[in-house]
């Protein structure tokens, strides 16, 4: 009996051992999946924000998405890039002489150095020559040659895209 009494408890503790090193088949909720991932894991959050108008309201709420996107991914501990591509019209958000905003991004980019602007060359050019005259670009943007070919390259690499 006492053979047997041993056989038995020794069959309980492997099964046992094999149910706790099994996998297991119950969907795990969303919320467990993300207590048990390792912070290294956190993605990295990329946005666009793309200017193409010359209008003041139009700039202002870009810049309301920048600041509010960096605020909300800073709160919970997460990186955020950001980059603002103006071009065509939009090109004047960006401009020292005609900005209504610079103010406004001067200080977004004193205080926020994962938000970026960037200034189409190609539309700072052609103002050149129908102005003639050469365009002025706030201290706080950076010129590529393209602002249409940063925002299809951005989107390429995976960056998510918002038109204001």
């Amino acid at each position: 009996m006492t053979k047997v009494v041993h056989a038995i408890s020794a069959t309980m503790i492997w099964a046992a051992v094999l149910l706790l090193a099994a996998p297991s088949t119950e969907a795990q909720s969303p919320q467990s999946l993300s207590l048990t991932a390792p912070s290294a894991a956190k993605k990295a959050h990329r946005l666009i924000l793309q200017v193409n108008t010359n209008d003041q309201a139009t700039m202002n709420l870009a810049l309301n998405n920048a600041t509010n996107v960096e605020q909300y991914y800073k709160g919970i501990g997460e990186k955020v890039e950001i980059e603002v591509v103006t071009f065509g019209p939009g090109l004047h958000m960006l401009r020292e002489d005609t900005s209504p905003v610079k103010e406004r991004i001067k200080t977004i980019a004193e205080k926020m150095p994962s938000i970026s602007f960037k200034a189409c060359g190609n539309t700072k050019e052609n103002m050149t020559k129908v102005e003639e005259k050469e365009i002025p670009i706030i201290a706080q943007a950076t010129v590529v040659k393209s602002g249409v070919v940063r925002v299809m390259e951005l989107q390429e690499q995976g960056w998510s895209y918002l038109r204001p």
